[in-house]
C-alpha cells in the first residue's frame, strides 16, 4: 500500500475505537515500554500526545520515567511549520505546556536542548514489517532523526503492516517498535 492509503486508514480506524479500547491500548504500550533497557539513556525525546486524534498516550511513559528514571534528561519538541523543523526542549511539566494553532501541546518557557539524545519515541500512524513508518507526512520527524545518532523506537497502538510500498531515501527507518503486544526489532 501506499503511504496516503496507509494514512487515510489509520487515522479513520484510530477515531473508531472507543475509550475503553483505547485506554487499554495505551496500558499495554506502558507495559512493553518498561521492559526497556534504560542505563544507557541520559536523554530521551518523546513526543506528546493529540488526544483528539487518539495518539499514543505519551504521559503514561513520561510519569513512569519520571517516577523509576528520574536522571533521565525528557526532552519534547516544538515545531515550525514554516520550515517543518523542530527544537527540543526540555520537558518541565504539564503546566509549561500550550496548544498551537494546530493544537500540539508544546512547551512554552523550556529551554532548548542542543545535546545529544540517546533515545527517540516517534509518533507514527502506521510501520511496515521492515521498520519503515507512515507519518501525517510533513517529515519533521525524518529531518530530525537523520541527524542524530539515538535509537529510534516507534509508538504504535496497531501490529505492522507488511509493507509500505513508496518508502523513498529520506525515510529513516525504526530500530525498534513498541506496539501494546510487544516489541518488535528491526
Amino acid at each position: 500500500m501506499l503511504k496516503a492509503e496507509i494514512r487515510k486508514q489509520a487515522i479513520k480506524d484510530r477515531l473508531t475505537i472507543s475509550d475503553i479500547e483505547y485506554e487499554s491500548l495505551n496500558n499495554g504500550l506502558l507495559n512493553q515500554f518498561i521492559t526497556l533497557d534504560f542505563s544507557a539513556v541520559k536523554t530521551l525525546h518523546i513526543f506528546l500526545p493529540i488526544e483528539e486524534k487518539k495518539e499514543p498516550n505519551t504521559f503514561l511513559l513520561i510519569e513512569w520515567l519520571a517516577e523509576k528514571h528520574p536522571q533521565i534528561k525528557i526532552i519534547v519538541p516544538k515545531a515550525d511549520f514554516e520550515t517543518a523543523l523542530m527544537t527540543n526542549h526540555e520537558y518541565l511539566g504539564i503546566d509549561d505546556l500550550q496548544r498551537n494553532i494546530y493544537n500540539i501541546l508544546e512547551p512554552q518557557k523550556a529551554s532548548i536542548h542542543n545535546g545529544e539524545i540517546d533515545m527517540v519515541l516517534i509518533p507514527l500512524l502506521a510501520f511496515d514489517k521492515q521498520g519503515y513508518r507512515v507519518g501525517y507526512g510533513k517529515g519533521f520527524y525524518d529531518r530530525f532523526l537523520e541527524n542524530i545518532n539515538a535509537q529510534k523506537i516507534g509508538l504504535s497502538l496497531w501490529p505492522a503492516i507488511e509493507k509500505i510500498d513508496d518508502v523513498n531515501k529520506h525515510d529513516i527507518r525504526l530500530d525498534l517498535c513498541i506496539t501494546s503486544t510487544e516489541i518488535i526489532k528491526f
